[in-house]
């Protein structure tokens, strides 16, 4: 079967991929392909994503900030559902969290001038299951939202599509060779050959990279673990926010009628189609008893997904020095839905234009994977 080519192949159809790949077919033939029999499988269908302009470091705020406008218009219109919903954000201190509260206050108010500060009485008026005891303060962000990440994901599939870019599944990358200034992606759905390869693999990048002769970046997978449980009977949950304690080892929001909880871990692990453990199942459970009135009798449902960093936490994007025309697009650590449009529209801009937006107010340098890289003397 001979090989198909096109301007540039995505690798990996996860919301980094799925959203780069819709940008760039709007001037260039794209394919983008996916190892498993849908997209989406691993980390994005696995994200109980919130949309926080102040959540991460500076750059991870202006990405988010960039996506802003396109989700509240449904993706322009590609989604039949709303891609934003209100939720607000409860961050409580427990006895001996108080600097912590206060750290986050200093570092949030600026990017937020609607905090606000609550007593003990006033948060659990919000939330009333908390205990007493266990709560000394809190920050009330009432700007987060919840992401539908399935009606994102699935417009920007469309939005591909529209575009003529094509969606290859079954197609993991077995080898990448450099020929006459073109790349070669070898996969069991054929050959695809296009002078730029993005490097969206998400928890995969790396090795990804290493099929191309390239050096690791140093990301860093993270089993994130997160369960369904029944709502507490005769409560209204709808409003409540999404709750955390200063020192993130635990959170809980309503979904669909029942609550989302998580232990907030973060343990390394290999790439891999990750599975929660039972020890975080119980540990999230015994803090959800601890902190609040809820009885867990049954869990309804769990899961785990994958959360990819950098040493840095800082998305990695841009061409990578060593390889003419591998470009890389990972790192987004927990911050890939909620930054996937700004940072689809820094790949499109850097891939054909080779800068970034202007608007955006980001040094290209700060996201280039040039700054894992040796320096050349």
């Amino acid at each position: 079967m001979p090989a198909q080519t096109a301007d540039a192949v995505v690798i990996g159809g996860g919301i980094a991929g799925a959203s780069a790949a819709a940008h760039l077919a709007e001037a260039a033939r794209i394919v983008l392909l996916e190892r498993e029999s849908q997209p989406g499988y691993h980390s994005t269908g696995r994200s109980a994503a919130l949309f926080s302009e102040t959540y991460g470091n500076a750059a991870i705020r202006a990405l988010t900030r960039a996506g802003r406008t396109y989700y509240e218009s449904r993706a322009g219109g590609l989604s039949d559902y709303p891609i934003l919903s209100p939720r607000g954000a409860l961050i409580f201190a427990m006895p001996g969290q108080e600097p912590l509260l206060e750290a986050a206050w200093t570092e949030l108010s600026p990017h937020d001038p609607s905090l606000q500060r609550l007593d003990a009485a006033e948060t659990l008026a919000m939330v009333p299951v908390l205990r007493r005891d266990k709560i000394v303060r809190a920050i009330y962000a009432q700007n987060e939202m919840d992401i539908d990440v399935h009606a994102l994901h699935g417009a920007y599939l469309r939005r591909l599509r529209r575009n003529g870019g094509q969606l290859v599944t079954d197609a993991a990358v077995t080898a990448l060779n450099r020929k006459q200034r073109s790349w070669v992606v070898t996969t069991p759905a054929g050959d695809f050959v296009a002078p730029v390869v993005v490097n969206a693999a998400g928890a995969w990048a790396d090795e990804i990279a290493a099929l191309a002769g390239l050096p690791p970046v140093g990301l860093v997978p993270k089993r994130r673990t997160a369960l369904i449980v029944a709502a507490p009977p005769d409560v209204a949950i709808d409003r409540w926010p999404i709750v955390v304690d200063a020192a993130e080892t635990g959170y809980f929001k309503p979904e669909a009628g029942k609550l989302l909880v998580s232990p907030a871990d973060e343990t390394p692990v290999p790439p891999c189609d990750v599975q929660p453990e039972d020890i975080d199942v119980a540990i999230a459970i015994e803090r959800l008893h601890e902190r609040t009135t809820i009885a867990v009798c049954h869990v309804e449902r769990k899961w785990a997904g994958l959360r990819s960093f950098v040493a840095d936490k800082t998305p990695v994007v841009g061409f990578d020095p060593l390889a003419e025309g591998f470009f890389w697009l990972a790192g987004q650590g927990g911050y890939g839905v909620q930054t996937a449009e700004g940072m689809a529209g820094c790949a499109a801009a850097l891939v054909l234009h080779d800068r970034l937006p202007a608007e955006l107010g980001l040094d290209a340098a700060v996201l280039s994977p040039t700054r894992f890289r040796p320096t050349q003397t």
